[in-house]
């Protein structure tokens, strides 16, 4: 009968070949580890199995420990959900230009905070901000961790322990559960609420400025969803005009931000930073990962005088952008100054994408894996931007006998394939799957489909 006094020594275990190899690879700590856990194991499983794996045995199951605990849990993925900006799936893909850029200044040191003219320190803010001023046209620029950040160092910075105008129809909630009332209340400022969910007047600006002292009036485009019927609600000039008169700054949160006018590929009009700046606003906040195409970042431009106060702020340091990011980003906005972002930037090159085009390349799908078909279907963009809002595309859609069990199978393969399923079929967007991806993704479902009919 097997007994526990059967298992070989830890020490046995490790002064074999194989785990000679496996040190090689992985350290002696972790296989040490390893092997422990799998003898841990064992021991806790023989009352009920009465089993004793041999020596070869323990040592596989180490190396699948092993492998286990070094293996990323961050990893790419094919996106073919049609869903351009991802939230779950990283949001913007970066441009050639801004991978490149990042793994300029992260192979080696870079003058992130130095100033090779006067050859003493300089500051990281001075990267991203001359191409956001010339871009937009601002005074003044400041680049932080991300969009939230931003608008948590505006209130905290400008308005601590005083009041901030803001629509109830505005008070929103994003992703992850970040609501706008709960930045404020964590910033300090006390929140002044106007109108109502669905109707705010010029005159609801009017009565809150002249109750009581107001340190900002706040604006907040809603990005992710839509209040339609009787409404009414200013404009951002009508709300700078009213704020400029009483002598207090308007903010303006726009989230994603664009520096593209969206109509222009049949999409409902996103309003744009330039526009925000036109309309009145002193300060912008909107984010680096959305439609502007680059990486995550919070960003803030307008008024030279507030944005100094930002920069002086304590805070500022807690938040602010690393040089990756610093890298990434100005390379993106490069993209736009020379007039090239719907060519080099995926978000735009995915938005702008002919339909012809996606059909084509649906079919092509289709003639590798010898079955399939190319049905008319819809893309969105996505990451909190243009709700409702579809743009027409072709996917591959495929039957099989099991679509949820395909769809786990295709997030296993590697790189795993993020797909959607609609009337009981699984669709395949190539808007969002990158061309170089291509050959990856017909393998993973070579595969799986060849193991389905075996």
């Amino acid at each position: 009968m097997p007994s526990l006094r059967e298992l070989p020594s830890v020490e046995q275990l490790l002064q074999s070949e194989t785990a000679a190899t496996y040190i090689s690879i992985y350290g002696r700590p972790l296989v040490l580890d390893a092997i422990r856990q799998i003898l841990q194991n064992t021991r806790a499983d023989f009352p009920a199995n009465g089993r004793i794996p041999d020596q070869h045995e323990i040592l596989l199951q180490a190396k699948d420990q092993l492998e286990a605990w070094i293996s990323p849990s961050l990893q790419p993925v094919i996106n073919a959900t049609g869903v351009i900006l991802h939230t779950n799936l990283g949001r913007a893909p970066l441009s050639l230009a801004a991978m490149q850029a990042i793994q300029s200044v992260a192979a080696g040191y870079c003058n992130l905070e130095y100033d090779l003219q006067k050859g003493q320190r300089g500051s990281r803010l001075v990267h991203a901000e001359e191409l956001l001023k010339r871009l937009t046209g601002a005074p003044a620029a400041l680049v932080v961790s991300n969009n939230a950040a931003a608008v948590l160092l505006v209130l905290t910075a400008l308005a601590r322990r005083r009041a901030v105008v803001i629509a109830r129809s505005q008070l929103v909630e994003i992703g992850g559960g970040f609501r706008i009332p709960d930045v404020m209340k964590q910033s300090g400022a006390r929140l002044v609420e106007i109108g109502t969910t669905n109707r705010i007047h010029r005159t609801d600006y009017e009565q809150a400025i002249s109750d009581e002292p107001v340190a900002l009036v706040m604006r907040v485009h809603r990005s992710n969803f839509r209040i339609v019927g009787f409404t009414t609600e200013p404009d951002l000039s009508e709300i700078g005009e009213v704020s400029h008169q009483a002598g207090i700054p308007v903010v303006d949160d726009l989230g994603s931000g664009s520096l593209l006018d969206t109509a222009q590929f049949g999409l409902e009009h996103e309003p744009t930073i330039s526009e925000s700046l036109q309309g009145g606003a002193d300060l912008v906040c909107f984010s680096g990962d959305k439609l502007l195409g680059g990486p995550q970042a919070g960003i803030i431009i307008g008024n030279a005088e507030l944005v100094a106060k930002l920069k002086k702020h304590p805070l500022a340091r807690a938040i602010r952008a690393d040089k990756l990011c610093l890298a990434a980003l100005s390379a993106t906005l490069t993209h736009y100054l020379k007039d090239e972002a719907v060519r080099e930037i995926p978000v735009w090159r995915m938005i702008a994408t002919p339909l012809d085009n996606l059909m084509e390349r649906a079919q092509a799908w289709i003639n590798i894996l010898g079955e399939g078909s190319a049905i008319r279907s819809h893309s969105t963009v996505g990451g909190g931007s243009l709700p409702e809002e579809n743009l027409p595309t072709y996917c591959l859609a495929l039957s099989v006998r099991n679509p949820n069990r395909f769809l786990e199978k295709l997030r296993q393969t590697t790189p795993a394939v993020i797909a959607r399923l609609d009337e009981n079929r699984i669709l395949f967007d190539p808007r969002t799957v990158l061309p170089e991806q291509d050959h990856q993704l017909i393998s993973n479902l070579h595969r799986l489909l060849a193991q389905q009919k075996s």
